[in-house]
């Protein structure tokens, strides 16, 4: 049974909520975390606790900009984190965010993996002399080195089957605690996972973003939850996706634009991001480019 708290009116609590907001001395554009994109902060009002449903067909970077919004919000406001993946293994990840990172292509650091990722920015070289790798791989070592701090405070949980709500919401709870934080972000990657097979994939996503909303209010956490547009249906709009989850505190739909795509060298991509509710900010659509090769995302001016 929750534990019964005494009864306040607001009138009654107000001399501490106004103390408490004189107390903040910082001068803020936003409430919430830097997301690492400014227009994105801009128009979210920051990060702040809540579900974040991020939608988009395949192939389109949903996994890259998850793990990069992740790792941005560690960066910028030494924040702890923690990525759940059901499709992609460890590896995988951190060989995109070495790519992103450092500017050495995917296959690059594929190629010579071996070096490193024990530790990201610790070459496992063996016999192997430093001075016979490449320079990309100097590059890509410094690189790592220059994010360890926030690294630090990241984690990757690969799932599978029966990985369950109340598993994840225990690993959320872990970080904080080994983190002495308050405060978390989460990414659950290919999120339908931890739903009903035997519903359809619009009832299942319904349902369970009430119980991931739960956990995000639960664990004071800025909770993203990757969702994939199997439809693709031409005649459906961006915005419908706003009134089919009311338990998303902001709602991100990912479009290819293909118009600009054709502009860029393939197989970069011009992205949409459509922000169809948002509880705390504004609606509206920013621009983005997303280089496969180097698992990033970079806002670009609207065409």
């Amino acid at each position: 049974m929750a534990e019964k708290q005494a009864l306040q009116s607001e009138g009654a609590q107000l001399a501490e909520v106004l103390n408490e907001l004189e107390a903040e001395h910082a001068v803020k554009e936003i409430s919430g975390w830097e997301s690492g994109f400014a227009n994105l902060s801009r128009a979210l009002d920051g990060l702040l606790p809540g579900l974040y449903l991020l939608i988009g067909p395949p192939a389109c970077g949903k996994t890259s900009l998850a793990k990069q919004l992740l790792d941005q919000a560690a960066m910028n406001n030494s924040v702890p984190g923690i990525f759940f993946s059901f499709a992609e293994r460890k590896k995988e990840l951190r060989i995109k965010t070495l790519a992103r990172l450092s500017g050495v292509e995917n296959r690059e650091i594929r190629r010579g993996s071996a070096y490193l990722l024990h530790w990201y920015g610790v070459p496992r070289l063996g016999n192997v002399d430093a001075g016979q790798l490449p320079p990309s791989w100097e590059k890509l070592r410094r690189s790592a080195e220059e994010a360890r701090s926030w690294l630090d405070l990241t984690y990757i949980v690969e799932c599978d089957r029966r990985m369950t709500l109340h598993d994840i919401e225990d690993q959320i709870q872990a970080v904080k605690q080994i983190q002495g934080r308050d405060q978390i972000i989460a990414a659950i990657d290919d999120a339908q996972r931890l739903a009903l097979s035997e519903q359809s994939l619009e009832n299942r996503l319904a349902i369970l973003a009430d119980q991931l909303q739960a956990i995000a209010v639960n664990s004071n956490a800025a909770l993203f939850a990757v969702w994939p547009d199997l439809h693709g249906k031409r005649d459906t709009t961006p915005d419908a996706w706003a009134d089919r989850i009311p338990g998303a505190d902001v709602v991100l739909v990912m479009e290819r634009n293909q118009k600009r795509t054709e502009k860029l060298t393939p197989p970069n991509q011009a992205i949409i991001l459509h922000i169809v509710k948002n509880r705390g900010g504004e609606r509206g659509s920013l621009a983005f480019e997303f280089a496969p090769a180097f698992a990033r995302f970079v806002e670009a001016e609207p065409s």
